[in-house]
């Protein structure tokens, strides 16, 4: 598995909010997303349905749908 490196925090907010880029990049991203304990593709599926469960429609849910296709994830799944 290809491990994801986030910088978003830190490139976007790195010297506003420290804190949160610490925990968006290093602990969101480093840690949680690029744990194997859980594949990929079910994290993906959790994801959208974590999202859809919160009405939210917005780029994010475009983002991780993209990306749950990316994985597999079939419509009807």
């Amino acid at each position: 598995m290809t491990s994801i490196k986030q910088t978003a925090g830190r490139d976007f907010l790195g010297d506003f909010a420290p804190n949160f880029a610490h925990f968006n990049d290093d602990v969101l991203f480093g840690e949680n997303w690029n744990d194997t304990t859980i594949p990929l593709k079910t994290r993906a599926i959790i994801t959208v349905v974590a999202l859809m469960a919160q009405g939210i429609t917005d780029s994010a849910m475009v983002h991780h749908l993209e990306n749950a296709k990316k994985e597999g994830v079939s419509q009807r799944k």
